[in-house]
């Protein structure tokens, strides 16, 4: 029985915290709610990171979740710049800040979120190297991709992911000039295929983007702390002055990790292990966002979802599971991005092997299109490229795991609706 005289922590501030605090109190919880926040600003959403606010279309205000006087309002006592240096599970408190400050809690959210997969080449020291995971770093780089349009500066971006595409875009955007270093034959080959992957890359190169597959990035070559170039194994220099790693993230699982919880294998994305209600390997302890780990029924495998959509949804889960009003976290993963004139959604979960067919419909080459990943008929994942109204039919289809027929599902004018059993 939840009452007034219990203490339900928080530690990260990032939108799977924010919203499980406000979760709380609009389900009526009454007791004590402390979120605990690393980073000096309130919580905030990513996406605007490399997308609005990177672009100068958005107000750095417009990215945080709530007003700074909502925290208050709601009763949530909010420590910004504090880092938890320890969880004490025997005695259900946690430490933080410097001088150890402690506080006892009654149930634990982590939401430690993921942080930027480091370069392990010489010269990543220099100034000229940035990652793109917080408002700080955002804020840096929109600074450099003006500097670098002004310039006719180059800048050199490891990594054909999500996070390297938007920021290729805004640096073209912004006119700088932009070379892309990717060991997969395709940007997000891991993600789309080899099927999919190449829509990006026309549409990159065909704004100036120049992209080099199949090799790595080997050295950050500088003088007088700058950046000069970037070499690749292939013995090519190209010209850079400031470098973006955008190699992928990790799971912040270190706290959990020191107090005993368990941790996923790296080989299925690591994190903290929980169940459908989110629920760690300690009763009393939850995890939500990028950080957590968690076996999907329909998909029938261990995820880690690093996407905004996952926190937006995984955080309220959460927090009503700590309450004793949870569902399975269930939802089909979502995620979406904007590049130049391109804006795309994708639902579900499709790896490298887990299908057999990419069924098209639409018109590819002029980029208004849906893909589908099939297996044996069934709808794995979906992709709408300025296609827009259909995540809710393409989301169902995954859901209700019915063989449909691929050449009614090429067919535009054959409704979605009409394919779900």
């Amino acid at each position: 029985m939840v009452d007034a005289d219990q203490t339900f922590v928080i530690v990260g501030g990032g939108l799977a915290g924010a919203k499980a605090a406000e979760t709380l109190r609009t389900e009526g919880f009454t007791g004590r709610v402390i979120l605990i926040c690393d980073e000096r600003d309130h919580p905030y959403e990513r996406p605007p990171l490399s997308k609005g606010y990177l672009l100068g279309k958005e107000e750095r205000d417009s990215v945080f979740v709530h007003e700074p006087a909502w925290y208050a309002r709601h009763d949530i006592e909010l420590h910004l710049g504090q880092t938890v240096v320890a969880i004490d599970r025997a005695a259900r408190t946690v430490h933080y800040g410097d001088d150890g400050t402690h506080v006892r809690y009654d149930k634990l959210l982590i939401a430690t979120g993921a942080e930027p997969r480091r370069l392990d080449v010489p010269g990543t020291d220099l100034a000229g190297v940035h990652h793109l995971r917080r408002l700080a770093h955002a804020e840096r780089l929109k600074g450099v991709l003006g500097s670098l349009g002004r310039d006719n500066g180059h800048l050199v971006v490891a990594g054909a992911g999500w996070i390297g595409l938007e920021v290729a875009a805004a640096a073209r955007e912004y006119g700088a000039e932009v070379t892309v270093i990717e060991p997969a034959p395709t940007p997000l080959h891991g993600v789309l295929g080899p099927e999919l992957g190449s829509v990006f890359a026309e549409l990159h190169e065909a704004r100036g983007v120049r992209f080099r597959f199949g090799v790595k990035l080997t050295e950050i070559v500088g003088q007088d702390g700058m950046v000069l170039a970037a070499r690749t194994d292939d013995g090519e220099e190209h010209p850079a002055h400031d470098v973006l790693a955008a190699i992928g993230a990790a799971p912040r699982t270190a706290l959990a990790q020191a107090a005993g919880l368990e941790i996923a294998d790296r080989a299925v994305g690591g994190g903290i292990v929980v169940d459908a209600n989110l629920r760690t390997s300690d009763p009393d302890i939850y995890a939500a966002g990028d950080v957590a780990s968690f076996h999907h029924a329909l998909f029938d495998t261990r995820l880690r979802v690093e996407h905004w959509a996952n926190a937006l949804n995984g955080g309220p889960a959460a927090a009503r599971a700590m309450l004793g009003k949870g569902l399975a976290h269930d939802r089909v993963p979502y995620f979406f991005t904007d590049q130049y004139d391109l804006g795309m959604e994708y639902s579900g979960w499709a790896p490298a092997g887990s299908y057999d067919q990419v069924v098209i419909r639409g018109d590819a080459a002029k980029r208004e299109f849906i893909a589908f990943w099939v297996k044996e008929g069934r709808v794995l994942a979906g992709m709408n490229v300025n296609v827009w109204d259909v995540t809710e039919p393409i989301q169902q289809l995954i859901r209700s795991k019915t063989r449909v027929d691929t050449e009614a599902l090429a067919n535009p004018h054959v409704s979605l609706e009409s394919l779900v059993a």
